[in-house]
């Protein structure tokens, strides 16, 4: 079996030489030669230049033997070709200059093709793939509905995120009339990138866990299931990942909408996680701050995670959730090599 395999057959439990690894965030800020760009440019710069984008998504590639590469971009620019305006602005983060608030905010939201209106990201898609060649599958990814819908109302990061909850219950019907929209737009997003080449996509839901089961079932999960059926619907045999943090009431309801793949972030017991989905591949889940210490201290914790659910076809090794900037480039390295080393199998033909 080629390293270009690990991954992909992991998503389809299918028999692995390895548990495969890659890395949320992996592509960026924790490493030297990624700042060295971001010093010259703005990050939107760096994701609205295809070469660029491509350059960052192959630097984690080439300096670890990582099972996937994952395309560098960000959840929000889709917003800007629906009308919004998005400035990443330092110390703050995101910020949507013109959030959406009213139904008339809705209503004037566009959805032009996604392969035209982010053809950067799709452009870049396409450039990694081709510079990889074969060596390792790359993963697109989207914001799901409700992540990207808590930006563009709240006008960015939010502690309460008091302006989406009274939407969502003051005018639902303007609630969904947004994820629909969005929905549109990231299921068209998604194809467009495995359309340009890539091997899985993965869909972020960063917030999703700040919602009840109760109102994820009514005001998010029909709208990701909209994206799930058009991409899967689309493009059957792709891999799709869902991932959501602090969501651990709501992982089983995320099953029932069709994933190949869940990621479980690191406060739940993956192997006890694993038992209550069950037939299905699962993503995970060192906490990232464990990558900030030494190398004994990743090795004993990734250890636990691989021993806990060992022999069970189907783990993808990551993060629980994006790596810190604090991160050591050596580090990496270190859980790399352990994860393919603890976890090898005899050669399968």
């Amino acid at each position: 079996m080629s390293r270009a395999d690990r991954f992909l057959n992991a998503c389809r439990r299918q028999p692995v030489d390895a548990t495969p690894v890659w890395l949320m965030r992996q592509a960026g800020r924790y490493m030297q030669a990624y700042r060295d760009l971001r010093a010259k440019y703005q990050i939107l710069e760096l994701i609205k230049a295809p070469e660029l984008a491509a350059e960052i998504t192959l630097q984690p590639i080439n300096a670890f033997d990582l099972d996937a590469a994952i395309v560098f971009a960000d959840i929000l620019p889709i917003l800007e070709p629906m009308g919004l305006q998005l400035e990443f602005v330092k110390g703050d983060g995101p910020v949507i200059h013109n959030p959406v608030r009213r139904a008339a905010d809705i209503a004037n939201l566009r959805t032009p093709p996604a392969a035209e209106a982010l053809q950067f990201t799709v452009e870049a898609v396409r450039l990694s793939v081709s510079e990889l060649n074969g060596k390792v599958p790359l993963i697109g990814f989207s914001g799901a509905p409700f992540t990207v819908a808590t930006y563009a109302v709240e006008g960015g990061a939010s502690k309460n995120f008091l302006h989406v909850k009274g939407l969502m219950h003051d005018s639902s019907q303007e609630w969904h009339a947004l994820q629909e929209k969005l929905a549109a737009m990231i299921a068209d997003y998604l194809c467009a990138q495995i359309e340009a080449g890539a091997g899985a996509v993965q869909l972020f839901d960063s917030w999703i866990g700040i919602l009840s089961p109760t109102d994820y079932r009514s005001f998010a999960m029909p709208h990701t299931q909209r994206v799930i059926d058009t991409v899967k619907g689309r493009h059957p045999g792709t891999p799709l990942i869902l991932f959501g943090t602090g969501c651990a009431g709501l992982l089983p309801i995320f099953k029932t909408v069709g994933p190949d793949v869940i990621g479980v972030d690191w406060r739940l017991d993956l192997a006890a996680t694993w038992d209550s989905l069950g037939d299905v591949a699962v993503q995970g889940n060192l906490d990232p701050a464990i990558l900030t210490t030494n190398a004994d201290a990743v090795r004993e914790h990734a250890g636990r995670i691989l021993d806990s659910v060992a022999g069970r076809a189907g783990h993808i090794f990551n993060v629980g959730h994006g790596i810190v900037p604090q991160t050591p480039e050596e580090n990496v390295a270190v859980l790399v090599d352990f994860v393919h080393q603890h976890t090898a199998m005899p050669r399968l033909e």
